[in-house]
């Protein structure tokens, strides 16, 4: 194929179908607070498996949302994993909190559960608050161990499923837990953003199985105003309203909330579609020198990236790079960050996770790759690991 054409490592599929519902939503009364949202927030409900979902304007948004829903604030301590996008340790601090860090599982880059519970009993009880595990690329963390380690040390979970929609691990009754559907995590928060499985160009949502914290989050998502007759002070008439919390302005715009609703409509033959391009990656590139990280039995893998782990990553990633293949990292550890640094973590603190990220790079994987695509990728993984063989 032509080396003009750049790969990347992942983006957005938009049909013609997706295109019609966003016209067909601007049409309407309501860009904005309008009917679009409750119906998506109904199927992704159906789509996950839970109770309640919540729409909000992006990840990040909904990380802060549900941060604010569990009570966290100044004086608490919050457990999260190193190899993660900032965000999911950030909105522990922009509620006042601290931020510590478990480090990764060697193989696959997740939370090492055996290291969480070490922290855990090593700790005086008390010290954490709650923990924000990550199904990284969306291979899903087995959310039962943490569950049984969370109700010994009273801790709240909060899931980061934005690489998962439609994954999941099998429990220990057989039973297949798809990511976010709240039997175990208290939230779960899920990514619009247009390389994830469902784009709405921006966009978040928070799934649970309580109506408490449910309540609590649509009234943190508009302002923390409300209208309900039954939570007002008073009631002068139809125009009126209070602010009974600090809330923020993070709602989704009728229009993603549309196109978000179109998408969910083929997620699950998108997934398909992952599976199958994992399944080749797997099958090409099993021989070669670099590993790759295959779920184990039990994990519904939702392939939001392929990765492979390589001791010559950085060469990799120039070679590839250079022939139009725009593969990338994921992620530089938290800790590493200078901000978090600047709080007292150092290099060295987490060396699995550091050895992780030393090796680690994504490959491209989306529903539109095509064969021709990926035979292009593959042959030029294979041609580097010739490089490697003449040295």
């Amino acid at each position: 194929m032509s080396t003009n054409k750049k790969i990347p490592y992942g983006r957005q599929h938009i049909s013609e179908e997706d295109i019609s519902m966003v016209i067909d939503a601007l049409k309407h009364d309501y860009l904005t607070q309008g009917p679009k949202i409750a119906v998506f927030e109904e199927a992704f409900c159906d789509y996950i498996g839970c109770k309640y979902a919540v729409a909000v304007s992006n990840g990040t948004a909904a990380l802060h949302l549900a941060a604010l829903a569990l009570g966290v604030e100044k004086g608490d301590k919050v457990l999260c994993t190193p190899i993660t996008f900032v965000a999911s340790a950030n909105c522990i601090h922009y509620c006042g909190a601290e931020v510590d860090f478990v480090d990764a599982d060697p193989r696959t880059g997740l939370m090492d559960l055996s290291a969480l519970e070490r922290k855990l009993r090593e700790s005086p009880k008390g010290t954490y608050s709650g923990v924000v595990p990550v199904d990284l690329t969306g291979y899903p963390i087995d959310l039962e161990k943490v569950r049984k380690l969370a109700d010994e040390f009273g801790l709240w979970i909060l899931e980061d499923s934005c690489h998962a929609p439609g994954g999941g691990f099998v429990d220990s009754k057989g039973d297949l837990q798809k990511c976010g559907n709240g039997n175990y995590a208290d939230l779960a928060i899920f990514s619009f953003h247009p390389v994830k499985h469902i784009a709405c160009g921006e966009g978040g949502m928070i799934t649970t199985n309580s109506k408490e914290l449910y309540e609590q989050l649509c009234i943190l998502r508009t302002h923390g105003i409300t209208k309900d007759p039954e939570r007002l002070s008073r009631n002068e008439g139809g125009w009126y309203y209070e602010m009974i919390d600090l809330g923020y302005n993070y709602r989704l715009t009728d229009f993603q909330a549309a196109l978000g609703i179109s998408q969910l409509k083929r997620a699950e033959e998108n997934l398909k579609i992952r599976k199958a391009i994992a399944e080749r990656y797997d099958k090409e590139l099993d021989h070669l020198t670099m590993e790759i990280v295959n779920p184990e039995e039990g994990v519904d893998h939702a392939y939001h990236l392929y990765t492979i782990k390589s001791e010559n990553r950085k060469e990799l990633y120039d070679h590839l790079r250079a022939k139009g293949i725009m593969v990338q990292v994921h992620y530089i550890p938290v800790h590493a960050q200078p901000y978090y640094q600047s709080l007292g973590f150092a290099k060295g603190d987490y060396p699995n996770a550091e050895k992780y990220y030393s090796e680690c790079l994504s490959l491209p994987m989306y529903p539109t790759l095509t064969n021709e695509e990926q035979t292009y990728v593959i042959e030029q993984v294979k041609e580097f690991e010739k490089t490697l063989q003449k040295i």
